[in-house]
């Protein structure tokens, strides 16, 4: 039902009112006087009539609103205005286009915040990998939807989103504030969000102005070569053989446990990298470098052969459990991976860094930057001295044939057995 409003600041009248499902807020130069809120009630009655009828014509009543052509276009048949109706638009008419206090200043009043952050998800998802789905509905209902529960999404100030930021940084958690790189990951989220319905709605986005927080460089702690055959004495056995890949190829643990036996080729000693597993649900790689093949040592070849003993006829998966069912990424994390760490007497460190324990030991034995970024799926070799700088001697090789050479001296036998049992 439309009503008679007054602005406190100005004490003129505005008529409130829903057209189309939308609430509309149009402002008059009328002053708040009991004849004028008369004269309007009259108008918001036809109009809600009108509204009701299928008649209503937004420019017959506002011709100055900003608006208008959002709404339906002049009703062709529509009825002659009023003499009141046409004192109203008098009103419009004589207001400058820049004067904040003319008729039909007009405010389309936004949705929830939680209302169109669901409905921008639901339109977006399908660009999306899966594990980027769950990290964007993540970021929604960990932190922005509890923090602007009952919020439109219009009425969000710049001062909010910097207090956000800094709840983030300092006092998430009892004091113990997220990373740079993940506080950015929220609040790009937020910035896309109301950039959109700014776009849809008529307002400045209040994101204006506000840059990225600076990301430290990477700080990487990969194993050294004695700890990564400590860490492999000490696995139980069952899983020696999948941290031997993951600590000699520097695959992602997505693209580990998502490995097939279609993909392992021991006749060219290659691993394709061509699916993921995320969330238990097949996906494709992380982008299009990260499809690659992977030259596998002979370290990599003895461990997947034992391997396809014990599940190649079971699964088409080459790591798998019990059921003949994929790993799972948590459980193997914290069953398998920190138990063993804190058994062998290793400082704590994320699974992840068997990647870049390989790309150091790489570094190290003096492969070519150009042949690892390959194996790691980057295109080029910028992150690979960026991330691992102080790693890089002289190189010189450019096959492998150096990583093989300091496996076989470390790893295996004159006979070629696998040192490690």
């Amino acid at each position: 039902m439309a009503s008679i409003r007054a602005r406190k600041e100005t004490k003129t009248l505005y008529i409130d009112f829903r057209y189309r499902g939308v609430r509309c807020r149009e402002q008059t130069a009328l002053k708040d006087t009991l004849a004028n809120r008369r004269r309007l009630e009259r108008i918001a009655k036809k109009m809600e009539q009108e509204i009701g009828a299928g008649t209503f014509s937004y420019r017959r009543y506002f011709p100055n609103s900003k608006r208008a052509d959002m709404f339906e276009a002049l009703v062709a048949n529509s009825p002659r205005p009023t003499e009141d109706e046409l004192a109203v638009a008098a009103v419009s008419a004589t207001q400058s286009s820049d004067d904040p206090s003319r008729n039909c200043v007009h405010v389309t009043e936004s949705p929830l915040f939680v209302t169109f952050s669901e409905q921008w998800y639901s339109e977006r998802e399908i660009d999306w990998k899966r594990s980027n789905q769950i990290k964007v509905s993540d970021i929604l209902n960990k932190h922005l939807v509890p923090r602007f529960r009952g919020r439109r999404v219009g009425d969000i100030t710049k001062a909010e989103i910097l207090s956000l930021r800094t709840h983030l940084a300092r006092e998430y958690r009892g004091g113990k504030g997220l990373s740079p790189a993940r506080i950015n990951q929220i609040m790009n989220v937020l910035r896309q969000i109301l950039g959109e319905a700014a776009d849809r709605f008529g307002f400045s986005t209040p994101y204006r102005g506000i840059k990225p927080l600076r990301v430290p460089r990477t700080q990487v702690d990969p194993f050294s070569l004695e700890e990564v055959r400590l860490f492999l004495e000490t696995v139980p056995s069952k899983y020696r053989n999948f941290y031997t890949v993951a600590f000699f190829t520097g695959i992602r643990t997505s693209e580990l446990i998502g490995l097939k036996w279609q993909y392992v080729n021991f006749e060219r000693g290659e691993i394709e990298i061509r699916e993921t597993l995320v969330q238990g649900h097949p996906d494709t790689p992380k982008c299009e470098g990260s499809e690659r093949v992977i030259d596998m040592s002979t370290l990599v070849a003895q461990s997947l052969l034992d391997q396809q003993g014990k599940t190649g006829g079971q699964s088409e998966y080459v790591f798998c459990g019990r059921d003949q069912q994929p790993l799972n990424y948590r459980n193997l994390a914290n069953r398998i991976w920190y138990p063993t760490l804190e058994r062998a007497g290793l400082r704590r460190r994320r699974p992840y860094q068997t990647r870049h324990t390989a790309a150091t030991l790489w570094l190290a034995a003096g492969e070519s930057p150009e042949w690892i970024a390959r194996q790691m799926g980057h295109t080029t070799t910028k992150m690979l001295f960026t991330v691992y700088s102080r790693y890089v001697p002289n190189l010189t090789r450019q096959d492998g044939s150096a990583m093989e050479c300091l496996i076989r001296s470390r790893f295996l036998d004159p006979g070629g057995s696998h040192a490690v049992e």
